[in-house]
C-alpha cells in the first residue's frame, strides 16, 4: 500500500479505509512514511476532511500504536478523571484544575502538549521547572498519581507514538485546525491514559483554532460523540477565547501566575470561572459530587485550603522538579533579562484584542516555535495584560513585556498596543462559558 496513494485518494475527497488509515499510522511510528508525506496527508485531511468513520478509525489506530494504561491494578480509591483544551492565549487552566481535582478526591493522570501554532502548550510551561520530568516512565507516572493524585506529563514513548510525530508536523504545517486530526489527536491520548471520565474545553473566537460557534460545536460534538462511543464518558464546554485568559501568555509568566492562583496570591476572576466550570463537570462525570453548587464548594474548599497548592507541590517534587517551587517561584522560574512596561496612550475603555495576534508576539519573542525542532525560551512574554471591558487611564500600564533584548520588548510592546481596540464607550467582557455539550456518541 504506497503512501501516495493514500494521499491522492484523501486529496481527490475520497473516504480512506480502516487499513489505509492503519497504514498511515504505522508509518509514523516506523518511519516509513516520511515528513513530507505526513505533512501531505494532513493537509488533504484539513482541506477533504474526514466523516465519522474515519474519525473513529484514526483515533483507535493512534491510541494503539502504544501502550494503553490499565488502572485496575492500581486499586485506586477514586475516578480516574481528565480534563482537556483544545488550546487557547493564556490558557493555564490546566496547571491548577488537576491538583484542584485531585485534591476532591480523583485520580488526573493529564497526558498533555506542546504549544501548537499561536497557542501555548502545557508541557511548555512545566518546562520552564528545571528538573521537571514531562516524560517520565510509566511506572513514574503510575506512582505520582497513585501517592500524589495528579501528573501532568507529555507523551511518553509508550503512549500514543504515532500522535506525537504528528503533532509536530500540523504544528509547522499550518495544519492545526482540523476537526478530524484534532479530535483524533486528543482522544488517541486521553483513551491511551486509562480515563473513566473526560471534560472538554473546547475555545472559540479570534485566539481559539475554532474561530466561530459552527467549528466550535462541530469539535465539540465530534470530540464527546467518538469519546462517548469509546466508553469514556465524555461533557464538552465552549469557551471564549477572545482576549487572553488569565493576565498572563508565554511560559513561566503563566506558571507563575498559577502558582499565585493556587496560593491565592492573585486570582483573575475569569480564569477563575472557566476552572471552577470545568471542575464542576469533572466532579459530576466522577460521581464525586451530587450537582454543580456541592461541586463547586468542594473546589472552593481545595482552593481555599491550601489543599490544592500542597498537591500541586507534591507533583512538582515527585516528578523531578524543586520541592520548594511553590514558595520561592522566583527563584526556580526563569525571568527575562529585559522588562518593559506597555503604556496606554489614551483613555478609554479596552473594547476588544487580536487574541491570536498576541499568541503570535510570544512565538517572534522566542516562547513559541516556528519550526518542529525549535528551542524555546521559556522567560519570554506578556504579564499584567488588561481585560476587555475595562476602564484605563491615558498613562497607565496596561501590560509588561518580558524579553530577550531590548529590540524584541519595544517591538512586542508595540505590536501589543496595535492589537487592542480602544472605545470611548463602556464595553462588556464577553461570557467566558458559552455553552454545554452532553450527548450520545457513536459506537466504536
Amino acid at each position: 500500500m504506497l503512501a501516495q496513494e493514500i494521499i491522492r485518494a484523501k486529496r481527490d475527497g475520497e473516504e480512506l479505509t480502516p487499513e489505509q488509515i492503519q497504514n498511515f499510522v504505522r508509518g509514523l511510528v516506523n518511519g516509513a512514511w516520511s515528513e513530507g508525506q505526513t505533512a501531505a496527508l494532513a493537509m488533504a485531511v484539513y482541506f477533504q476532511g474526514m466523516n465519522m468513520s474515519e474519525r473513529v478509525a484514526l483515533t483507535q489506530a493512534m491510541k494503539r500504536s502504544g501502550e494503553v494504561i490499565d488502572w485496575a491494578s492500581a486499586h485506586l480509591p477514586g475516578p480516574v478523571l481528565d480534563k482537556h483544551s483544545t488550546g487557547g492565549v493564556g490558557d493555564k487552566v490546566s496547571l491548577m484544575l488537576a491538583p484542584m481535582i485531585a485534591a476532591c478526591g480523583a485520580y488526573v493522570p493529564m497526558i498533555s502538549g506542546r504549544g501548537l501554532g499561536h497557542t501555548g502548550g502545557t508541557l511548555d510551561k512545566f518546562d520552564s521547572i528545571q528538573g521537571y520530568q514531562t516524560a517520565p516512565s510509566l511506572d513514574l507516572l503510575r506512582r505520582t498519581v497513585r501517592d500524589v493524585g495528579c501528573a501532568i506529563i507529555g507523551q511518553t514513548a509508550d503512549l500514543a507514538p504515532a500522535d506525537r510525530r504528528l503533532y509536530a508536523i500540523r504544528d509547522v504545517t499550518a495544519t492545526v485546525e482540523s476537526v478530524a486530526l484534532i479530535t483524533a489527536s486528543i482522544l488517541s491520548k486521553k483513551l491511551a491514559a486509562g480515563l473513566q471520565g473526560l471534560v472538554m474545553d473546547v475555545k472559540v473566537g479570534d485566539g481559539a483554532f475554532a474561530s466561530d460557534m459552527p467549528m466550535a460545536r462541530d469539535l465539540a460534538h465530534s470530540l464527546v460523540q467518538v469519546a462517548q462511543g469509546a466508553g469514556l464518558p465524555t461533557r464538552a464546554l465552549i469557551t471564549d477565547m477572545n482576549q487572553v485568559l488569565g493576565h498572563s501568555c508565554g511560559n513561566a509568566v503563566e506558571m507563575r501566575e498559577a502558582i499565585d492562583f493556587l496560593t491565592g496570591s492573585y486570582r483573575d476572576s475569569r480564569l477563575l470561572e472557566v476552572t471552577r466550570a470545568l471542575g464542576a463537570q469533572m466532579l459530576l462525570i466522577g460521581g464525586l459530587a451530587a450537582d454543580v453548587e456541592d461541586a463547586l464548594g468542594q473546589l472552593d474548599r481545595a482552593l481555599q485550603s491550601g489543599a490544592a497548592a500542597e498537591r500541586f507541590a507534591r507533583m512538582v517534587s515527585a516528578l523531578g522538579g524543586p520541592a520548594d517551587l511553590i514558595d520561592r517561584p522566583e527563584f526556580h522560574l526563569p525571568a527575562a533579562p529585559v522588562q518593559t512596561q506597555v503604556i496606554a496612550p489614551q483613555s478609554g475603555w479596552i473594547g476588544g484584542m487580536q487574541t491570536r495576534h498576541i499568541g503570535v508576539l510570544v512565538i517572534e519573542l522566542g516562547g513559541g516555535r516556528r519550526r518542529a525542532a525549535d528551542s524555546i525560551n521559556h522567560s519570554v512574554g506578556f504579564s499584567n495584560v488588561i481585560g476587555v471591558g475595562q476602564r484605563v487611564e491615558a498613562g497607565q500600564v496596561i501590560a509588561r513585556v518580558h524579553a530577550a533584548d531590548e529590540d524584541s520588548a519595544i517591538h512586542a510592546g508595540q505590536s501589543l498596543l496595535r492589537a487592542l481596540t480602544f472605545s470611548d464607550s463602556p464595553c462588556t467582557s464577553p461570557a467566558a462559558i458559552v455553552e454545554i455539550i452532553h450527548e450520545e456518541g457513536v459506537p466504536l
